[in-house]
Parts: C-alpha cells; structure tokens; sequence
C-alpha cells in the first residue's frame, strides 16, 4: 500500500509520517488469552510544524462486541528523531526556537540514519497517576521499536518500572504491543496489544 507524505512536513518528521492520522480499532488486555478483557482505543498522531508529533489515545473497557462499558485511560506524549536539540528547537518551556530549523532538508535527515539503516527516536508518554515514560528506540520504514529508558512516578503513584513497545503498520492497520514490568525485579509481561484501522 502506498503512503502519501505531506508535503508541509518538517523534514525530520517525514520518517514519522506514516503514523499521522487517527487510528481506532479493538484490543486485548493481557496476553489476548481466552477470557482477557477487551477495549477500544482511538489513538491520535499530529504535528504543529514543530519537528515532533503529539500523540493522543483513549481507551475503553468493551464486552466481546465492542459495546464501550467505561472509559479506560488515556495517555499523551511527543514522538521525535533522536538528535541533538540547540537554538534551532523550542524551549525549554515557552523559550521560541529560531526561524530557521534545526533540519532543513531531506539530506540532513538522511545523516541521522543509524547502522541498521532506520532511525533513533524518542517517545515521552504521561500517564494519569503521576506516570510519564521516556522512551528510545527505533523507526524503520513502518516498524518502531521502543523501551524505556526511565520511568517516574509520583509518591502516591502505582507500581510501574519497564516497558516495551513495539508498533507496525501491516497491510494499512496499526498493530501495537505493550508489555510492562510492573513492580521491581519482575520480568517484562504482556500488557495489551490492539489492531487499528485509520479513521483519518
């Protein structure tokens, strides 16, 4: 299937770009074994012309034939190339970035390419609960890898130590795996996983 990339992107979103839109569709708590709980997400990916993308999702707990029960949660972050942030980028807080960016063509990007031939990147998603995550990892083509590199918790906060996530774009639908390593020492298990269908 063939991508369409706008053309009023920042150039160093053009490797992001395949995630734009808004994607909804239905997933699996858990491993997705018989019994796990079902929900339904809408996650949502956009940029301001600054050289990140804002990224939004809702979830809801839904029976087997995806009638919303409650809602579930909602989490929300900056997806950006890893790279060296100077006067060319905004902040921090309200401090303006230059009127020239940091990346101002095609071929500089490329420069950013890693040995395996995608790109490094950053995800920072806060959670309700006094949670936000910082992720790296990696895009190539329409395949992200990521894990974290930190995660803080607020004192009164839930348990919460690693994650991994892993994100694919398969024949036009986004599938997604979360697997988290709740409380200390614990090994990585299954989270939740989701197919969605982009709505726009």
């Amino acid at each position: 299937m063939a991508m369409e990339i706008p053309t009023d992107l920042t150039p160093e979103i053009v490797p992001l770009s395949w995630l734009l839109g808004t994607w909804e569709g239905s997933g699996r708590l858990g491993a997705g074994d018989e019994g796990s709980e079902h929900f339904f997400q809408s996650a949502t990916f956009k940029h301001n012309g600054l050289p990140f993308l804002q990224y939004t999702a809702e979830s809801w707990l839904t029976d087997e034939d995806g009638t919303k029960l409650r809602p579930l949660t909602v989490e929300t972050g900056f997806w950006a190339l890893e790279r060296k942030l100077n006067d060319a980028d905004v902040g921090p807080g309200l401090i303006p970035a230059d009127i020239v960016p940091a990346m101002k063509s095609a071929d500089e990007v490329e420069e950013l390419r890693n040995g395996n031939g995608g790109f490094d990147i950053t995800a920072t998603i806060v959670h309700p609960g006094g949670i936000s995550e910082l992720y790296y990892g990696q895009i190539k083509g329409p395949q992200i890898q990521l894990a974290t590199d930190m995660v803080m918790r607020g004192s009164q906060s839930k348990e919460y130590n690693a994650a991994t996530r892993i994100f694919g774009l398969v024949n036009g639908d986004l599938f997604w795996r979360w697997d988290v390593a709740a409380a200390q020492g614990k090994e990585l298990e299954a989270h939740a996983s989701a197919i969605l269908k982009k709505v726009s």
